[in-house]
Formats: C-alpha cells, structure tokens, sequence
C-alpha cells in the first residue's frame, strides 16, 4: 500500500510520531508546507498528523476540504496534545469533523508533551495564563492539581506504543 505521512508540527511531537509511523511503514513522510504541492491521489492511505490547541486541530480544514477528493483513500488523522490519553480528548477531537468525515477518517489522539523553549512568545503567554487560571482555581479536582504541576514547565510523554494503533489500522 502506497502511504504518504503529512505532518503539521509546531514544536517537534507531531513531525517524530510522523516520522515514527512513515517508518515503520515504509511511508513517504513530508511536512504539510511540502505536501501541499504534491499530486495526493496517487497513494493508497493519507496519514495526516497535526497537533491540538483547546480540542481544535490544527489545520484539520485542509484535510477536510479535500476528503471528497480522497474518498476511495484509506484516511487516518492523528493528533498529538500535551494531555494523557483519556476519553474526554478522544471525544473532543472528534468535533473538528461532521458526522460522514468522521465516518471516512479513523482518528487517533498520541500525547506530546510541552516544549516551551520552541513555544512563540504569545503561545507560551497563553499557556503561562492557562496554568496560572489553574492554579488560582478554588476547589481544585486532583486531575487539575496535576496539570497546574505538570504544565508549568517542558515536558515529554511521548512513546512510540502510541503508533500501533494507527499502524494497525493502516495495515487493517
């Protein structure tokens, strides 16, 4: 199966679980910039990754706009985050589609991490002021205690165990 692994990547954990997944399937693997100007039509499956920002997928539209055209394509989208996996992400993600994309794409959600050193400067101001919003909260669930921890410096939880169920559904 001809693959090509399209990737959108602001502070590098999109671009390694792309190039993660393109080699360990014998993908051609190009960031969206590049893919952009290719002839996509040509390969059996589209793998596009991009990251989360608040459940929104980053650049998801360019993906979508152009299922019609892929539809007798085998279509995977992956989205990497600074959350663990949990059901709630899962579902968020989701919503960047309408119910017959969601049907044509298989969706999968791989954890990041954050990178606040690659971060622009109002990024890391907006992450900075989400934390900080934590932190203040009266009542804190223990999950939110956690994250205030957690994302108040870099971090990286990323894993390739989190490919394979992309990989088995490109093989599937």
């Amino acid at each position: 199966m001809k693959t090509i692994v399209i990737y959108n990547s602001k502070t590098g954990f999109t671009k390694r679980y792309a190039e993660w997944i393109a080699e360990t399937a014998g993908a051609e693997c190009l960031p969206l910039s590049e893919a952009k100007k290719k002839i996509l039509t040509k390969y059996d499956a589209i793998v596009f990754g991009s990251w989360a920002c608040a459940g929104s997928i980053k650049n998801i539209g360019w993906f979508t706009e152009n299922m019609e055209r892929w539809k007798e394509k085998k279509l995977i989208v992956f989205c990497v985050g600074a959350s663990p996996v949990t059901p709630d992400v899962e579902k968020s993600l989701a919503q960047n589609f309408n119910e017959p994309k969601l049907k044509q794409a298989n969706v999968f959600y791989c954890p990041g991490g954050l990178n606040y050193e690659k971060m622009t400067a109002s990024s890391r101001f907006m992450m900075r002021m989400f934390v900080k919003a934590i932190k203040a909260k009266k009542n804190k669930t223990a999950v939110e205690e956690e994250m205030a921890r957690v994302m108040s410096s870099s971090y990286d939880i990323s894993d390739r165990k989190y490919t394979e169920p992309i990989l088995k559904c490109l093989r599937g």
